[in-house]
């Protein structure tokens, strides 16, 4: 398994986060995935990667890793903030021909 973070470039806009913040995000992510398959015998590989579009990054990594799927969780937001900002389960499901399985949103209320 093959875990990618795609740390969003804002295209020469300012960052709400820096760099090395997005990327201990990314690494904290990282160690929940590794947690969750320490019953396993699945071995994990992680990758951050860099890109202003975070869907095609993530497509072009599918083909470059040889990945049999793109596995994720949609992020949140309203139908205006993706309306402007890009919705990138929309490019995902509509730019690739990598298989797509997309998990529900976790509802932080029920945890």
């Amino acid at each position: 398994m093959i875990a990618v973070h795609v740390i969003e470039k804002a295209g020469g806009a300012l960052d709400k986060a820096s760099v090395e913040q997005r990327e201990q995000a990314a690494r904290d992510l990282f160690a929940v995935v590794r947690d969750g398959l320490s019953d396993t015998d699945i071995t994990l590989e992680t990758e951050i990667l860099y890109g202003t579009d975070v869907a095609q990054t993530l497509i072009d990594a599918a083909h470059d890793l040889d990945a049999s799927a793109i596995v994720f969780t949609p992020r949140g937001g309203s139908r205006w903030q993706k309306l402007l900002s890009g919705d990138v389960t929309h490019h995902l499901l509509n730019n690739t021909d990598v298989p797509i399985l997309a998990f529900p949103e976790e509802d932080v209320s029920e945890s």
